[in-house]
């Protein structure tokens, strides 16, 4: 072999390494999650359901060009929010403070506390009632355009 076949032959063998080291490292990476200080994507469902708290069936979404609305709403000690219903499915996450909710036709009640989620009612008259903290909720509405988010 000469000097530049040698030299070709090192530069290929210097490749066919890298080359092959590439898929290895990616596996390595796959198994452990990154190879840099990243940290792996982490996905917890907070809620799925096909009914609303109170244990009835969500029927369908309301028809037309659909409108996804998402509110942070922040209510304060000691409240009692009227009552009134939703047209569309929704659901409330609470971020802060422990609130109770309380359907009009029969009583029935359900407090949640921070990190909890809640599958809204449609059709039926609640509200919600903070205690000696205020709450915050992130609320997900899929409704269409135009439409209320609720009704008093």
């Amino acid at each position: 072999m000469q000097c530049s076949d040698r030299g070709r032959w090192l530069l290929l063998f210097g490749l066919t390494l890298v080359l092959l080291a590439g898929p290895i490292h990616a596996k390595e990476m796959a198994a452990t999650g990154s190879a840099s200080a990243q940290p792996a994507v982490k996905v917890e469902t907070l809620l799925r359901s096909d009914a609303s708290w109170d244990a009835v069936p969500y029927v369908a979404y309301p028809s037309g060009p659909p409108e996804l609305t998402i509110l942070k709403i922040t209510i304060p000690p000691h409240s009692a929010l009227p009552w009134h219903t939703h047209p569309m499915p929704n659901a409330a996450y609470v971020l802060s403070g422990e609130i109770t909710v309380e359907k009009k036709a029969d009583g029935k009640r359900k407090t949640l506390v921070a990190g909890q989620v809640l599958p809204e009612m449609v059709g039926e008259l609640h509200r919600g009632m903070t205690g000696d903290q205020p709450v915050v909720l992130i609320v997900f509405y899929a409704g269409t355009k135009g439409m209320p988010l609720s009704e008093h």
